[in-house]
Parts: structure tokens; sequence; C-alpha cells
């Protein structure tokens, strides 16, 4: 086997790895879960398994962070869209991104505080890495400031307080849906045109 297929193997066998983690921990919790069962499920022995982790805290929080890819292309993308289309539309696909990850990390999410040790861990290491909530207010937050100062945007609006509701409010969805175990109406789409209508009316985010 060459060393490109070594890799490769290896980076597959640390996705199922994460995979399985999750898998589990949906389905019986943080605390409900042990390395046993993660290599188990990822079909794996548990020698295997710490090859690529150093252990269950190590794998945890690996499994955590993975998640953040899908908030933060939708962001990166909407710093890139400042004056382009209509900033409703620009609003709505990085909302759609937000609300995505809301979904599949607030299950995940909640579990930490049943785990002190975990939860502080997980603090230190997003903390370590200048990762949190605060950069998808910023993100939001810069570009509603953005188009603002090019007319594309009220600028009565207080885009930090903008910014906060529209990541609240996503949040508060996700966590609702998980939390009944329903979905709520209106549907997402429509709830988020609407809340992002308040924020970018479309007489102005149409403007050019």
């Amino acid at each position: 086997m060459s060393r490109t297929q070594r890799a490769s193997r290896k980076t597959n066998r640390r996705k199922a790895i994460l995979r399985a983690a999750e898998s589990l921990i949906l389905a019986h919790g943080l605390s409900g879960v042990t390395t046993r069962q993660i290599s188990r499920q990822a079909g794996c022995s548990e020698g295997a398994l710490y090859v690529h982790f150093n252990g269950r805290l190590e794998l945890l929080l690996a499994m955590l962070e993975e998640t953040l890819p899908t908030m933060l292309v939708p962001l990166e993308t909407l710093q890139q869209s400042v004056g382009h289309g209509s900033s409703q539309a620009n609003l709505a696909r990085a909302l759609a991104g937000i609300f995505r990850f809301h979904q599949r990390a607030t299950p995940l999410v909640a579990g930490l505080f049943a785990d002190p040790a975990l939860h502080a861990a997980y603090r230190t290491s997003l903390a370590r890495q200048g990762k949190g909530p605060q950069l998808s207010l910023k993100a939001l937050e810069s570009y509603i400031a953005a188009e603002q100062r090019i007319g594309r945007i009220d600028r009565m609006v207080d885009s930090r307080l903008a910014a906060n509701v529209l990541l609240s409010c996503s949040f508060l969805r996700a966590f609702s849906e998980q939390f009944f175990g329903t979905r709520m109406r209106p549907s997402w789409s429509t709830f988020s045109r609407r809340l992002i209508a308040t924020i970018a009316p479309a007489a102005l985010a149409g403007r050019r």
C-alpha cells in the first residue's frame, strides 16, 4: 500500500470514528457513550481509535468541532457578497448555514452541561483556537454594517443587535425543534425570510 493510500485510509477511519461518535451521542447522550461503543460502531478495534485520538475527551472535542465548517463556509461567502445580489438573499443563505449548524450542534452541545470536565475542555479549546459564537456575530454584524455604508440596508438598523437577533432566533428555533421533537410552523425558509425582511426591507435590499 502506498503512502498516499495509507494516508487516505487513516483519514477515512478518523471520519468514520467521528461519525460513529456523533450518531451514538445523538442516540444515547454524551454520558452514555464509551470508546468501546464508538469503536464498535465505527467498525474498528478500540486500539485503532487511540491511533487517532488520545482518549475519549480528545475524540469528543474533535467531534464537536467537526460541526463548525457547516456554518463557517456560508459566513465566509457572506463577507464576499457585499454589494452583490440582494442583501436579503445573501443573509438568507448565511442564515440557512447557521441554522443547519444549530440543528446539528444543539443536541451535541446540550450534553456538555452534564459533563463539567468536557464542558471546561471545550471552552478552553475554543478559546485557544479563537473560535466561538462571537465570530458568527462579528461576521453578521460586519456584513450588515458594510451594506449600510453603501446604502443597501437602512442605517437606522443597529447592526450588532440585528446580528444577535438573527443568531439567537436560529438557535432558539433549532433548540425548540430538538426539544419538542417536531417541526415548527411556519417553515424555516418562510420564518427566516420574514425575520430578515425586518432587518433588510426589500426596498433597500434590492438597491444597487
